[in-house]
Parts: C-alpha cells; sequence; structure tokens
C-alpha cells in the first residue's frame, strides 16, 4: 500500500477527555495534510470538526455512549441525531457490554439497531464490542448482533479498556462477519508494521492518535 492508501484507512483519532482546543486544531489540520479517512472526536467538538473540514474529503466521526457502553438506548439514540445534525457521517457506537454478557441478546441487538435507524442513510455507524472486556464466545455472539442490526463495521476496542485491539481479535471479528461488515481495529495500534499486520488480518480501517507517526514510517521504510 502507498501513503495515500494508508491514510485513507486510519481514522485519525482524539479522545481523551482533557483534549484542548489547540490539539483538536492540530488534529484537523494533520487530517488535512495528510488526507486521513476521518478524524474520530467527542460529540463535543463535532460541529466545529465540521465547520473546518467541509470542503474536504475528510470525514467527521464521533462517538456514542462512549466509553462505558451503559447509558441508555435513548440517550444514544438522541447522542447520534444530535452528532448527524452538528455534521458527523460516521459514529462509533459502545455496545452495552454488561447486558451481552449478562445473556440479554435482545437488549444489545436493539441497543445497536435504535442507533443504526437514528443514522439512517446519513451516518455508518461502526459497533464498539470492546473486546478486552469479552470471551471469544462473546466476540462472535456482539458481532453477529451488530450483524442482524444493521451495523456496517464492527470495532474493537473504545482504547480506554485494559486493552486494545489484537491481531487475533481482528481475525476472529473478520471471519464472523465475512463481507457482510467491515471491521475497525482501535487501540494500540501505533506504527506501520502492527497497522499492516491489521489490515491483513481484516481490518479495513485503523482508528489511532498516532496516524502521522504511522504515514511518516511508512515514508521512511520507503525512502530508498
Amino acid at each position: 500500500m502507498n501513503t495515500t492508501e494508508i491514510a485513507k484507512a486510519i481514522d485519525h483519532t482524539l479522545l481523551k477527555p482533557d483534549a484542548t482546543e489547540e490539539q483538536i486544531n492540530q488534529l484537523l489540520e494533520e487530517a488535512k495534510e495528510y488526507h486521513f479517512a476521518s478524524v474520530c472526536i467527542n460529540p463535543q467538538w463535532v460541529k466545529y470538526a465540521y465547520s473546518v473540514l467541509k470542503d474536504t474529503e475528510v470525514k467527521v466521526c464521533t462517538v456514542i455512549g462512549f466509553p462505558l457502553g451503559a447509558t441508555s438506548t435513548e440517550t444514544k439514540v438522541f447522542e447520534t441525531k444530535q452528532a448527524i445534525e452538528d455534521g458527523a457521517t460516521e459514529v462509533d457506537m459502545v455496545i452495552s457490554v454488561g447486558s451481552l454478557k449478562s445473556g440479554d441478546d435482545i437488549y444489545v441487538e436493539n441497543d445497536i439497531k435504535n442507533v443504526v435507524d437514528a443514522a439512517g442513510d446519513k451516518a455508518i455507524v461502526k459497533v464498539i464490542i470492546e473486546t478486552a472486556l469479552l470471551t471469544n464466545e462473546e466476540k462472535v455472539l456482539a458481532c453477529k448482533l451488530a450483524k442482524k442490526a444493521g451495523a456496517d463495521f464492527v470495532k474493537t476496542s473504545t482504547g480506554f479498556a485494559a486493552g486494545g485491539a489484537t491481531i487475533e481479535d481482528v481475525k476472529l471479528m473478520y471471519d464472523t462477519v465475512g463481507q457482510d461488515l467491515q471491521v475497525k481495529a482501535s487501540g494500540g495500534v501505533k506504527d506501520l508494521d502492527t497497522m499492516q499486520k491489521m489490515l491483513e488480518a481484516g481490518a479495513a480501517r485503523i482508528g489511532a492518535s498516532s496516524g502521522v507517526a504511522i504515514i511518516n514510517g511508512l515514508e521512511s521504510a520507503t525512502d530508498y
């Protein structure tokens, strides 16, 4: 993959709670310079990010029910509608991990479906299953529920739990959803080598706060 292809697979991410306006501005400028797929930011910054990026190819992505997934479905629906109104065209929602682990498949599926319905044709929905908290069986189940609910992606992690994306999890998720959904690997992808392994395992998108370093690593590796 060349530099452009790598960049187009990256959601340039800044979700830490103490992110400042200066840091958000840096993220947005980097996204424009490197032509990343999107910026992934907290809902507070969506309207501002859209105003900066609206005349570029960079999409605005935000998070829903983040980072715990434990807000009500009604709250997630409201967040989704507000984010889209503010300019987001991609939303990454966190499932109710506790409900999944309790065996309440119906709640989890409906929770996802309501967000998918709220997004309609205005935004794609990526479903964060938080792999670090799940058994392999639960990971497979979460992917199947996301598929049934009509989501566009399944995503490994918030980056706020005990662990992030692993090659094994990406492979498992890809094998579960096949060609019906795409996989986003997020959490701990900090260099080009790791990103390439995630892509080879089946990821279509990478969530990373180290997008610039990844691209610069690519350029260094190919600068003979």
